[in-house]
């Protein structure tokens, strides 16, 4: 896998049932490399920090593989990396690949990923329509939030390496898939319940299911 792009966001004003608010799902492109930190990434803009930054979501991937597939769906859009609020966006990215808990080098950084990306009404308003959270959802490729083992920095053209396959079997699609399910599949839903790499009151909140 490698990184395409390094993307950064400045604090935007936003409008949303009436009321304004600020967001930073406005990303773009940046020359310089970044720095992930344990929990975000240094000169990134994190507003609602109930939702976004923190431990287990430090850092935003997307893959550049699945934006042809959203520029046909698109093509008003003016369209650069960083279009779903990635901090990275990398080649060769797959969600149905990324074991929840496998660790990889990323530029001089460790990391370990945490968790798909749940989309909110702000990636509807950079889209224009609020109806890219149920394409997004359908689609399946949410990209992945990651945990920084240890800090360090990313560059465009950085390579991420696979250090640690996880135990675990479960990947960020099957996870995707299990939380927006109506009916649970068992034998997935043991998986996310054992697998410690993921947020504990992700864990709890599934365990009615169970």
């Amino acid at each position: 896998m490698k990184v395409i792009s390094t993307n950064l966001g400045e604090p935007t004003k936003i409008n949303w049932n009436g009321k304004q608010t600020l967001t930073g799902i406005y990303k773009y492109p940046v020359d310089q490399p970044i720095y992930l930190d344990t929990e975000d990434v240094q000169g990134d803009t994190v507003v609602d920090r109930k939702y976004h930054g923190g431990i287990y979501k430090a850092c935003y991937l997307f893959s550049a593989d699945h934006y042809d597939y959203w520029k046909a769906k698109y093509p008003q859009l003016e369209w650069d990396w960083g279009m779903f609020g990635e901090n990275l966006t990398i080649q060769g990215l797959d969600e149905t690949q990324l074991k929840i808990g496998s660790t990889y080098r990323l530029g001089t950084a460790l990391v370990q990923i945490s968790q798909p990306r749940e989309p909110c009404y702000k990636l509807g308003i950079r889209f224009g329509n609020q109806g890219i959270l149920k394409q997004l959802i359908d689609h399946g490729r949410p990209g992945t939030y990651i945990r920084v083992m240890e800090p360090g920095t990313v560059s465009k053209g950085d390579s991420m390496e696979l250090v640690t396959a996880s135990e675990s079997p479960l990947t960020i699609a099957q996870f995707y898939e299990l939380l927006f399910a109506k009916e649970k599949d068992q034998h997935v839903l043991q998986q996310a319940l054992h697998n410690e790499a993921l947020p504990l009151g992700k864990r709890e909140k599934l365990q009615k299911w169970a």
